[in-house]
């Protein structure tokens, strides 16, 4: 869920952005604005949602423990209502567990690759 440094500078983004960027239906994403009630992008004249950096960090909050801790809908929003700052911190200690967990695959993978016959060293 990182983001790449092009759409880092970026100030706003599209509910179809958003949408790939964390892998959710845009309507789940619409839905959580009834239930999140910090979570409210801008809207231009037509209607089109403009999401800002500090919605992409809600959203990440919200899927990690949405759909990555599968917490309810409500014990998410109290949780993220009353403790922001754990919630935040949460996510980036999971988000470095997970990069580290990547890389020592990779790691294993490459020791497996040199290893005859997958036999330890």
């Amino acid at each position: 869920m990182a983001l790449d440094a092009e759409k880092e500078i970026k100030r706003y983004y599209s509910i179809t952005e958003v949408s790939e960027l964390f892998q959710q239906p845009a309507s789940k994403l619409r839905y959580w604005e009834t239930v999140f009630p910090d979570l409210k992008p801008k809207t231009n004249n037509r209607g089109v949602r403009l999401y800002t950096q500090k919605d992409l960090d809600l959203i990440k909050l919200i899927v990690y423990y949405v759909v990555e801790q599968k917490m309810t809908l409500s014990g998410a929003a109290k949780l993220i209502k009353e403790k922001p700052s754990a919630a935040t911190k949460t996510t980036s200690v999971a988000e470095r567990l997970a990069n580290i967990r990547s890389q020592l695959e990779e790691l294993q993978k490459a020791l497996d690759a040199i290893s005859p016959n997958g036999q330890p060293f």
